[in-house]
Parts: structure tokens; sequence; C-alpha cells
């Protein structure tokens, strides 16, 4: 079968034939038909830091998906061939403490698809059963490409009421800008987010965003406040950047016993006013992938009662033009780059 394989340690990916993948007894296997280039898997084109020390190379690569499945292992008893499908991209063990308290996303023993085992940038992928996700009949490949990301956005926000609440969102990629479709879907009265690109600010504000901010052109999230009448602060706050002085912004606007949500990857020696955290007695979560099975179940109800995440995918290219989508990635002026590998 054809694959995006990383044959080197070197920047880009090499289109190749590989083997098809084994299908164990409790695997199935899946013909893929679309793909989504992931911020990771940028990562691993750039062959940056992270990706040297994770990715292995002659591994082909790639977790958003969507496809049908060809085959299904002799003891599957939950899938049949035929079935739309999408999945779950974190292999757990299923025997640690953590996944046998039922916090499967927390397990230590994580395996992820194409980053540390082969990966779904190929005409077929082979998971365990347990790790599929049906999709419905309503739902289009695109949009369940783009599930895994998706998943993300919906477990930062909902990890907190947001009903009537006013939320702030720095860092406006594409996960944050989903996180604000989910956030208004969710209840919020105000959704405020902010960056450093007007193209990224602006595909927010296409998501939902009610105010966006470019931090790097004069405007300020204090104006912002003083111009939507929140005086006291974000109840709720999402940091989706990594950047220090984005976390620092949260700290300083959100409200007395605001909840803070901490997807961005902060860099070592990063730190915050503690003192201000603890005054204000704020609550912070740490967000990893996806609760398994429940933000699953969540954007499910979402998508099905009118959630739209479409206009975050803005190109689409054939799987053959691969390296024109991650071009399109590293530059920036993108949403989601979506492949085809099957009509």
């Amino acid at each position: 079968m054809k694959a995006l394989v990383k044959t080197k340690a070197d920047k880009g990916l090499e289109l190749l034939d590989v083997p098809m993948p084994e299908v164990g007894p409790n695997d199935v296997l899946i013909k893929i038909y679309k793909t989504a280039i992931c911020g990771t898997d940028l990562h691993i084109w750039n062959w940056d830091a992270w990706a040297q020390q994770t990715i292995p190379v002659g591994m082909h690569v790639g977790h958003e998906y969507c496809g049908i499945i060809e085959k299904v292992g002799s003891a599957v008893t939950e899938f049949r061939p035929g079935e739309i499908v999408s999945g779950e991209g974190h292999i757990v063990c299923g025997h640690c403490r953590n996944c046998r308290k039922g916090l499967f996303h927390l397990c230590p023993n994580t395996q992820g698809v194409g980053v540390n085992r082969p990966g779904c940038f190929a005409e077929y992928l082979s998971i365990p059963q347990s790790n599929v996700i049906r999709v419905g009949n309503k739902m289009s490949m695109e949009v369940a490409s783009i599930l895994d990301p998706l998943g993300n956005a919906t477990h930062t926000a909902l990890s907190w009421d947001l009903v009537g609440e006013d939320v702030l969102i720095t860092g406006a990629g594409l996960i944050g800008s989903m996180a604000a479709a989910v956030c208004k879907k969710a209840g919020a009265r105000t959704v405020t987010i902010t960056d450093v690109s007007d193209y990224k600010l602006n595909l927010a504000r296409i998501m939902g965003a009610d105010r966006t901010i470019n931090v790097s052109s004069g405007d300020s999230i204090a104006a912002a406040r003083d111009e939507m009448g929140i005086t006291e602060g974000y109840g709720v706050c999402l940091e989706m950047s990594g950047a220090p002085a984005c976390l620092k912004d949260i700290i300083t606007h959100s409200a007395y016993g605001a909840n803070i949500s901490l997807l961005g990857i902060q860099p070592g020696g990063s730190g915050i006013d503690w003192n201000t955290f603890v005054w204000k007695g704020l609550k912070m979560k740490g967000i990893y992938g996806r609760e398994m099975y429940n933000t699953w179940q969540k954007m499910d109800a979402m998508l099905s009662s009118g959630l739209d995440v479409t206009p975050i995918i803005t190109h689409r290219l054939p799987y053959t033009d691969f390296k024109e989508g991650f071009e399109v990635m590293n530059s920036g002026k993108s949403g989601k780059v979506v492949l085809t590998w099957s009509e």
C-alpha cells in the first residue's frame, strides 16, 4: 500500500510502498478515505527537537482520519465491514491504575497512532476494536477526519460549566478556533480570543468568537473587556498557544474563582504570578487528548444538534499533493488541510 513515511532524520516525508498492516484477533482494518494534517504532523515534517526524540525513522505517520472498515479480526464482535469509522488515536494498556479507574486518557503507557506506531497517512490502518469510533451517516467524511483535534477542543472547553460565562481563549490556532465554536454551542455568554495572526483571528471569528484581539498590533484584552462590559474578568480561560505571555494574560484577566484549562505546552522555565493565582482562588486543569470516551459522545451530540466546524477546513487535496498541504500549513495561512486517499 502507499503511505507517507519518515524515511530519514530530516525535514519532510516520502510517499512509498509499504507492507499492509497486520490484523490481529481484536483489530479492525480500515480503508482510509480522508486524513487531516495535524500540528503534530507538522512537527514531524519539520523534524524539530520533539520529533527527533519521539518519531521512529522509517515509520509512516498521521493520526486524523476517516475510512470504511475493510476487515475485522476473529474476535471482533462490535463492528463489521462496510461501516464508516474514525478512531481514538491513543492506544492504552488497559491494566494500569488509571485504566482500571476508567481514566484511559491518563494511561502512562499510551501508544500514539502515527507517533509511536504506524499511522493513518496510508491506504489502510489497523487499530484495536476498542479504539474504533463509528461515524453516523449524516456526518461527512471530512468532518469525521478532524474529530481528533475537535476532541481536544471539546475536552479543553467542556471541562467547565460554560453556561452564561465570559470565556477568554489565548491562541487562535485550529484547536483554539474550534474551541470558540464549542464554547458558544455550550452556552457561553461571550468568547474572546487572542493571537498574533490576523488570518487565524479571522478564522476564529468565522467559527464563532465574539471578539478577536491581535496582541501584536496594539489591541489589548483590557480594552476588549471594557468594550464588552466584562468588569470582573473572565470566568473560564482556555490557554491554547503554549506562549508564557498568554498564560500570564490569563492570570491577570481571569475573574476571582475562575477555571483555567491548559492545553498549550509551556516551555521549560516559564512561570506565573503564583501569589495572584492563590489570592484569586483560581483552578487550573492540564488537558491531554480526549476523555475516552465521554468526549467523543459529547462531540457527536453537538455535531448532531447543529455544531458546524466545516469552516475550519480550508484546503482539500489529493494525498499525492501532500507536499503542498504541508507547505500551506507551514505558511500559517490555512485552517485544516484534508487529504483524500480514496473517493
